[in-house]
């Protein structure tokens, strides 16, 4: 059986999405957790995983980092599929704790941010402790003393493996909360085909210091009608005000027109990597 890495503990929301992902997949893979993600990008790397299963985008709290920076400083990965989940988080404390004695709210930092307006209306005096993940939060509030008045930002489903009980659902400040993932595999253990998805990512460095170089990128793509749903810059990490471009690109019925644009960029860049060719799968609220 293939093995699949993600970012744990268990009940995190990239377990619950992978999860999703696994029931619908032709041939179900075993899950094995890490700590970090650059871990599990690591593990794919060398061979330890088959695939990893790694979050790049929230729709309310923007680009996980690390995901990004780790792909484009990578030659053996490529992206293989996105998924895309509906996020609910939940406040959850151990039975016994008073809300009104609420102290202390233990979650991610994402997760905390996509709350803050019901955090403010709802506990402005608690001290808000950002943690690796929502499912560590889970764990820490179920080991906390029944005086520390702790409550954790989570899953539901950390929070019932910790033996916590919800006390408020869904309270995310903005109800279509989502968070894309990438599922990634290694360059040659992938047999790629012109139009085997719906995106193409491709990440670019150019010549930030002559005036107009992105508008000349951009352009390859809007005279060949080539939709970019997505644009994010990153530091090139070569020296300060230079920047990496990570672009998504709608094959649609494009597919030509994609790849003569991306020809063209490549001339106009100092570096271009193709990170892959992939389907895109939604699942609903």
């Amino acid at each position: 059986m293939n093995t699949m890495g993600i970012l744990g503990p268990r009940g995190t929301h990239s377990e619950e999405a992978a999860m999703k992902l696994n029931g619908i997949l032709p041939e179900p893979v075993k899950i094995e957790i890490f700590s970090e993600i650059f871990e599990v990008l690591n593990a794919v790397e060398d061979g330890r995983v088959d695939s990893g299963f790694v979050p790049v985008e929230n729709s309310l709290e923007g680009a996980i980092n690390i995901t990004l920076d780790t792909l484009a400083g990578s030659d053996k990965m490529i992206v293989v599929r996105e998924v895309i989940v509906p996020i609910k988080n939940y406040l959850m404390t151990k039975p016994e704790t008073n809300l009104t004695g609420i102290k202390r709210i233990y979650s991610h930092a994402q997760p905390i941010s996509q709350c803050r307006n019901y955090l403010r209306a709802n506990f402005s005096g608690a001290e808000l402790c950002a943690v690796q993940s929502t499912a560590r939060a889970a764990e820490i509030v179920s080991e906390s003393g029944q005086d520390e008045g702790a409550a954790a930002i989570c899953t539901e489903s950390a929070g019932k493996i910790c033996g916590l009980v919800t006390r408020a659902e869904e309270i995310q400040d903005n109800p279509a909360n989502c968070t894309r993932f990438f599922e990634v595999r290694r360059k040659d253990e992938v047999l790629q085909t012109d139009n085997a998805g719906d995106k193409v990512l491709i990440v670019c460095r150019i010549d930030g210091s002559r005036p107009g170089a992105l508008c000349e990128v951009l352009e390859e793509f809007s005279s060949r009608k080539v939709n970019m749903t997505r644009i994010e810059s990153r530091p090139a990490r070569t020296q300060l005000g230079e920047y990496i471009f990570f672009f998504d690109l709608e094959i649609s019925d494009n597919i030509f027109s994609v790849k003569d644009s991306v020809a063209s960029v490549r001339k106009k860049s100092i570096m271009l990597k193709n990170l892959g060719t992939f389907p895109v799968i939604r699942f609903d609220v």
